[in-house]
C-alpha cells in the first residue's frame, strides 16, 4: 500500500483487468460500504479480480468483489460477495449506460484506495482484447525489457 503526494493510498489493484482488457477511459467513483468493510479493507482483505459493474434502473452496482469479513466483526459482518452500490451521478451513469449499450464495452473496477478518509473507486470502461493483442503486449513488454537492459550493460 504505497501513498503518493495526492494523499491517496492504494489498496488493490486489478492487474489482471489491464491484461485482459483495453482501458479506454477511467472514472473514479465511490463505492457504498458498512463498518466492517472499510476496517477489513484497511486490513488489506479486498480481491477485484472477477469483478464487474453493472446498470440496473438507473443505479450502477459492483458484482463478484470479494471483501473478507472482518476478524472482529461479529455480527455486522456481511456477506464478503454481496453486491455494492457505486456512487456516480445520474448523468455519469446515463452516459456510461450508453457507451455500454451501442459500442459492447464493459465496466471493470481497475483499482481501489482511500482518498483522504473515504474509499474510491477506479472504474475502467473497457473493450475486451483478443488473444493476439495479448501475446502483442506481452512481446512489447519483453522488447522493452530487453531494450532497458541493453542500455544498462552499455552504461556500465
Amino acid at each position: 500500500m504505497a501513498i503518493d503526494k495526492s494523499g491517496t493510498k492504494q489498496i488493490a489493484d486489478n492487474r489482471k483487468a489491464r491484461h485482459d482488457y483495453f482501458v479506454l477511459e477511467q472514472i473514479e467513483c465511490g463505492i457504498e460500504l458498512v463498518g466492517t468493510e472499510v476496517k477489513s479493507i484497511r486490513n488489506g482483505g479486498v480481491n477485484l479480480k472477477d469483478s464487474w459493474c453493472s446498470i440496473d434502473n438507473g443505479e450502477m452496482w459492483v458484482k463478484g468483489m470479494h471483501i473478507s469479513p472482518y476478524e472482529q466483526g461479529n455480527i455486522f459482518n456481511r456477506d464478503p460477495m454481496r453486491v455494492r452500490k457505486l456512487l456516480l451521478h445520474k448523468r455519469e451513469i446515463n452516459r456510461l449506460f450508453g457507451k455500454v449499450k451501442q459500442e459492447g464495452l464493459t465496466l471493470i473496477p481497475l483499482a481501489l484506495y482511500f482518498k483522504g478518509s473515504r474509499v474510491k473507486v477506479a472504474l475502467g470502461l473497457c473493450k475486451g482484447k483478443k488473444l493476439y493483442d495479448k501475446r502483442e503486449d506481452l512481446a512489447n513488454k519483453a522488447a522493452a525489457r530487453d531494450i532497458e537492459r541493453a542500455v544498462k550493460e552499455r552504461l556500465k
